[in-house]
Order: structure tokens, then sequence, then C-alpha cells
């Protein structure tokens, strides 16, 4: 299953980017494989409908849940009608994110 973080950067070193819509990159990680990719976002200079953009993106690269710092309402709405679950995360780098994830120490976004 391929998961979604938000990242400042390109690496699994990378902090998490507590913002959505308007991330640098969303680190794309299959828990099953352990295989990844950076996606740069770009959208992150939209001027509006980031979050709505951002979400389609995340969408087409078959992300099953999202983990975020924050989210805004058109995204949220957007990926939760994909049926894709959404996760809060204060922070910490992108590795420490995805162990967070696998023992059930996000905050899930309802």
């Amino acid at each position: 299953m391929k998961i979604c973080i938000t990242s400042e950067g390109q690496t699994l070193d990378s902090n998490l980017d507590v913002r959505f819509g308007r991330c640098a990159y969303f680190i794309i990680f299959d828990i099953d494989t352990k295989n990844w990719e950076a996606v740069k976002n770009d959208n992150i200079n939209l001027t509006g409908g980031a979050g709505i953009q951002s979400a389609q993106s995340v969408i087409a690269k078959g992300a099953k849940a999202v983990v975020s710092g924050k989210m805004g309402e058109n995204a949220y709405k957007t990926l939760k009608t994909a049926g894709i679950a959404i996760y809060l995360s204060s922070g910490g780098k992108i590795e420490e994110v995805i162990e967070q994830y696998k023992l059930n120490k996000l905050e899930q976004m309802i």
C-alpha cells in the first residue's frame, strides 16, 4: 500500500512539510515493498486551488493514505471522496513519520 507524506525535500531524511497543497515534495512510499519516490509539487505557486490540484496529484499516484501537518477543507474533501485516509503529524524526518504511521501513532483526520 502506498502512502504520501508531504516533504520539504527529496529524501527520507528530509523534514515533513506541514503544508499539504503547497508542500515542496510528495514522498510516495510503498509500505509493502519499501520502494519510494519523491514527486515535486508543481502546485506550490498556484494562487488558488493548490489543495485540490495537489490532492488530484496524490490520487493519480495511487496513495491510499496521506500524512501532512495540516490540510485545507477542499483538499480534505477531495481526498476523502477518493477514499484516501488522512493523518496529521507535527513534524520530523520522513523516515520517522513513516514509522509513526506503521505503529498507528498518528492522529487520523476525520
